[in-house]
């Protein structure tokens, strides 16, 4: 069929403007540099709000945060070399995540590949394993077509990065620009319908169950599912438990959560799954840290798998019931079968399934104990800020343990709401992810909840957030040492703390996070008392003109129960120091 659209001639840099504009993008986060260049001169007068990062692993974070915020696709653009290898860590935690995002990076002129040419380097090749898809683009024509692909790509299915890679003499090359351009994705196939046989067997397989649970992922948030799975919750009564990457896809408050599953999961979380005789998997993949041990993973359990990735369905786990599709599809056939079959048996009971349950939520409920040193136990902070900020703010967090306490106190009420790197676990994500969080979502109120240790490998975006009004709050749960590796290193390592400490002197604060902040232009103080943090909290959410710290100064030697180590069966999890649960609370 013959393009009718109007053409106008522009460069090609003007063209990727143009095409950005066309497919909506409204924000993007970058950073300017000699094989980009080209395409920055027609930014600057173009309809997009481009945030200028201090460091291009941020400007790849923020396109994260923005796109788990927002649902809509983020946006980064960087230059060559260097410029594109710092964001292959943000590619490789989109991926690992199913966020969807494009990367523009610039290329050395399409002469000069191979040439080993100033600031040039392979990208394609580097982050084709890190990625959903990544594009070398040498032929200006084809930016449209590239662009308009990798958003696709980017967003449909299985969501994921994209990285597309443009030489800068298809940069300044002339050429005819129109809308919509064509589109050439041979093998490229969104995931078919459910079958509806399957989406029947599972039905009967729920109906039939005596302790069935409802195993969900990211993939219910991703797919915009969570009022049908509201749904499939009432039409059930199953209970539900919820990785880190779904937090909020159901709401905390419900009395049939039992919260997050897994290595630092509740224990009625991981004893429902260890003890059920169905587990609906939704939207999540098996990952080690949530079976522990494979091989004692769920002993008796049948397995009903829905996932828009066939290649997730029976890698790590067989599923008796595969189902591929769309969540957004597959819930709603599956509760309309629910709803018909129970009109004619309403299936087993289960009232004893949820007896036994709610003794494992009653008897270990998540807690905290005094800490030793006087100091402030990191978990009644964010249970503070949970209270005070309510379910209607954002949570981004770092990686480490005040992520897993976070995921923990943290009430998740609200899909969106909880922002965190999971699957590749990214110190250093909390301040841009925040930030795009932010630009995505000016009128919440987005919490950067991060470590000591996360908070050093990215806090230069303070000075983004700050130059571009951007008022994130940083809640920084500040132990002095690398709080995770310590406490693997207290449990398994007799107490070696080989190279975790940040600031070996007792009170010596290196740097001193307050006036870092102040620095940064930023409200800052410090709390060291419990008795402080109420107040400390409101005072930061009454400053909306710029982003706020406060540098809570905690225990060292906090640590995150409960736990099951790494290899090991869920059978084994401790909800404190040699302190196990009795399993044995049945009728």
């Amino acid at each position: 069929m013959k393009d009718t659209a109007p053409t106008q001639m522009m460069t090609g840099a003007q063209a990727i403007i143009a095409s950005l504009e066309a497919l909506g993008v409204t924000d993007v986060f970058g950073m300017p540099g000699g094989a980009i260049l080209p395409t920055y001169d027609p930014l600057m007068s173009s309809k997009l709000n481009h945030i200028l990062v201090r460091h291009e692993q941020g400007a790849g974070h923020a396109a994260e945060g923005y796109a788990l915020a927002t649902g809509k696709v983020g946006c980064a653009i960087v230059t060559s070399g260097p410029g594109a290898t710092n964001t292959l860590t943000a590619l490789a935690d989109a991926n690992m995540d199913s966020i969807p995002m494009v990367v523009i990076s610039g290329q050395v002129g399409a002469s000069l590949i191979g040439t080993d040419a100033f600031q040039e380097a392979d990208i394609v090749g580097a982050s084709m394993p890190l990625t959903k898809h990544a594009f070398l683009v040498t032929d200006a024509t084809e930016i449209p077509s590239r662009l308009a692909e990798a958003f696709e790509i980017a967003s449909t299915g299985r969501p994921g990065p994209v990285l597309v890679d443009i030489t800068k003499s298809a940069q300044t090359a002339q050429m005819n620009f129109s809308w919509p351009p064509a589109m050439d994705l041979p093998g490229y196939k969104e995931a078919a319908k459910p079958h509806k046989r399957q989406v029947r067997q599972a039905a009967e397989a729920i109906l039939q169950a005596q302790a069935p649970v409802l195993y969900v992922g990211g993939g219910m948030i991703r797919s915009g599912a969570t009022d049908d799975l509201a749904r499939l919750v009432e039409a059930t009564d199953a209970p539900v438990v919820t990785t880190l990457t779904a937090r909020g896809a159901f709401p905390d408050s419900d009395s049939h959560t039992l919260g997050m599953p897994g290595m630092h999961g509740t224990v009625a979380a991981v004893g429902a799954l260890q003890r059920s005789d169905l587990i609906v998997t939704l939207g999540a993949r098996f990952d080690d840290r949530v079976t522990g041990n494979l091989d004692s993973f769920a002993p008796r359990a049948k397995i009903v798998h829905i996932d828009i990735d066939a290649a997730e369905i029976s890698k790590n786990r067989f599923a008796d019931i595969p189902i591929v599709g769309n969540l957004a599809d597959a819930l709603p056939m599956l509760v309309d079968e629910i709803v018909a079959m129970k009109k004619k048996d309403q299936g087993e009971d289960i009232s004893g399934w949820w007896r036994y349950l709610n003794r494992l939520k009653d008897r270990y409920p998540m807690g905290w104990t005094k800490t030793e040193d006087g100091m402030m136990a990191p978990q009644e902070v964010l249970s503070r800020l949970s209270k005070i900020a309510g379910p209607d703010a954002i949570y981004v967090t770092g990686v480490g343990q005040h992520q897993m306490w976070s995921a923990q106190f943290i009430q998740s009420d609200k899909p969106r709401h909880f922002i965190s790197s999971s699957g590749l676990g990214t110190m250093g994500f909390s301040i841009p992810a925040a930030m795009g969080a932010q630009v995505g979502k000016p009128n919440n109120i987005v919490w950067a909840i991060d470590g000591d240790g996360s908070f050093q490998m990215t806090n230069q975006e303070l000075a983004t957030c700050t130059v571009n009004n951007i008022p994130i709050k940083v809640c920084l749960i500040n132990n002095s040492v690398l709080g995770m590796v310590r406490q693997w290193q207290s449990l398994f390592y007799d107490k070696r703390y080989s190279n975790t400490t940040l600031n070996p002197v007792d009170g010596e604060q290196i740097p001193n996070f307050e006036m870092l902040a102040t620095a940064y232009g930023m409200a800052a103080r410090t709390v060291r008392s419990i008795d402080e943090v109420d107040e400390a909290i409101e005072w930061a959410m009454s400053i909306n003109d710029r982003p706020v710290l406060i540098d809570f100064r905690v225990s060292k030697d906090s640590m995150v129960w409960p736990m099951v180590a790494a290899g090991v069966s869920n059978d084994e999890i401790r909800y404190a120091k040699g302190m196990a649960p009795d399993w044995d609370v049945e009728d």
